[in-house]
């Protein structure tokens, strides 16, 4: 991903996937939550994908949040059969931005814009299925992270996509984690977004700052920032980010609502205040890559888009 491109103008990402598969009827309910998807209905997240890119995102990011050999084999699903999943979720959403590409072309209204693909890497806490990406306390250690991570990122990293969207995760220690194997990647580009429930801390007690200070001298790390935070968080969490880095600044909150892992639903009520609404805001206090996270859906982005990108 060009960082000269990320100076020109924010671009867009996408907005909620499993929330948005479940609101299209498919089943998000059982413990591989989005990754239920890829075994069941592919052609589904396929088409999300293609109604991002036609909402006006120019980034859309892969179904493999949850897709981990950990996590698949608790059901039985082999480690072959596993890796299958991991290309299978970047070729769909590379599927969709070809067949989009196509359809512009053939109405003659090809996109002015990059479009760009992202390959999902989840934190740890995404496969335990109780929440606990939103504080990060999982009794592990270093080494047991990094075996968890350490195999499907070799996976997505060999699927060539434009980035890989080191997502929710809830600590510094798990980023550095995640560090190490983007030092052991330097081809592959990558960004690190952390969740927060105050935009100054992770959600494990770590400041912002120190996150963006210990990502600050890697070439491969092309943004940092958070997502699936409550929107009205976001401002702070930029300012926060950007006292320890000049790095661009990638954003990408919830609705507002908060996930219950006890009840295993959202609650809550969705701010009243917009993406649209806020995102102007975002970009001017430096955010480089703004979207949508857990129920956010693409009339979110189609809105999103045109509060950045107003019509002559």
């Amino acid at each position: 991903m060009d960082p000269a491109r990320l100076s020109s103008r924010p671009l867009i990402l996408d907005g909620g996937l499993a929330t948005e598969l479940e609101r299209r009827r498919h089943d998000t309910t059982g413990p591989l939550w989005s990754a239920r998807v890829l075994l069941d209905a592919p052609e589904a997240i396929e088409q999300l994908h293609y109604d991002y890119y036609a909402a006006g995102a120019d980034c859309v990011i892969s179904a493999s949040y949850q897709a981990s050999y950990d996590g698949f084999r608790a059901l039985g699903v082999e480690a072959d059969q596993t890796t299958t999943y991991l290309i299978r979720s970047v070729e769909l959403a590379s599927a969709a931005r070809d067949r989009f590409l196509r359809a512009s072309q053939a109405t003659s209204r090809e996109p002015e814009r990059a479009l760009y693909v992202a390959a999902s890497i989840g934190p740890y806490g995404a496969m335990l299925h109780d929440g606990s990406e939103y504080h990060g306390n999982y009794g592990v250690t270093l080494r047991e992270l990094r075996r968890f991570h350490e195999a499907r990122f070799g996976v997505l990293a060999g699927c060539s996509p434009d980035v890989l969207a080191c997502e929710t995760v809830p600590s510094l220690e798990e980023a550095s984690v995640l560090m190490d194997l983007i030092r052991d990647q330097p081809s592959i580009d990558a960004w690190i977004s952390f969740t927060s429930h105050d935009g100054i801390h992770t959600a494990h007690g770590e400041p912002l700052l120190d996150c963006a200070r210990a990502v600050d001298g890697m070439s491969n790390v092309v943004a940092v920032g958070v997502n699936c935070l409550h929107p009205s968080l976001v401002l702070q969490a930029i300012q926060t980010l950007r006292s320890g880095t000049d790095k661009p600044v990638v954003a990408y909150p919830n609705s507002g609502e908060g996930w219950d892992a006890s009840a295993r639903r959202w609650s809550g009520t969705a701010t009243s205040a917009s993406l649209a609404d806020l995102a102007p805001a975002w970009v001017e206090g430096g955010a480089r890559i703004v979207g949508g996270c857990c129920r956010t859906g693409p009339s979110d982005i189609a809105a999103l888009e045109a509060a950045l990108r107003p019509r002559e």
